[in-house]
C-alpha cells in the first residue's frame, strides 16, 4: 500500500512540474497581436456649405454647435476630398450658421468646410 500512495505521489508531482515547465515556455515567448488602432479627435473646425448665393457671391455655413468660425477666418471648401474653394466667414451668425463670403472658386450646397 505504501509503494503505491509513494508511486501516486510521485506520478503527481511529476505532473505538476511539467505543466509548470510547459507554463513558464508559453509565458516566455511573445504573443502575437494586432495594435489596438489609436483614435485621436480633430481640433479642426468643420462645417458644411448650406446655401449658395453665387450673384452675391456668398455663401451660408452650418457647423457643430459651438464650433462656429469666427468672423474674418479663412475656410477651404472641399468636395469628394479635393479644394473647390476658399470662402472667409464675414457674418452675420445666427444659432450655427454663419455668412462667408466666396473668395476663389465655386462652393455647393453640402460640399465640406475647414480651416485652411
Amino acid at each position: 500500500m505504501n509503494r503505491i500512495l509513494a508511486f501516486l505521489i510521485l506520478v503527481a508531482v511529476a505532473g505538476c512540474s511539467s505543466k509548470r515547465a510547459a507554463s513558464e515556455t508559453s509565458q516566455k515567448t511573445p504573443a502575437v497581436t494586432s495594435p489596438e488602432p489609436v483614435v485621436t479627435l480633430s481640433t479642426e473646425k468643420f462645417g458644411r456649405v448650406a446655401m449658395v448665393n453665387k450673384s452675391a457671391r456668398f455663401v451660408v455655413l452650418n457647423f457643430p454647435i459651438g464650433e462656429v468660425a469666427p468672423r474674418g477666418q479663412r475656410l477651404n471648401v472641399y468636395r469628394n476630398g479635393l479644394k473647390v474653394a476658399e470662402v472667409q466667414v464675414t457674418g452675420p451668425q445666427r444659432e450655427n450658421n454663419t455668412v462667408a463670403d466666396i473668395l476663389t472658386g465655386s462652393p455647393e450646397v453640402n460640399d465640406e468646410v475647414r480651416e485652411n
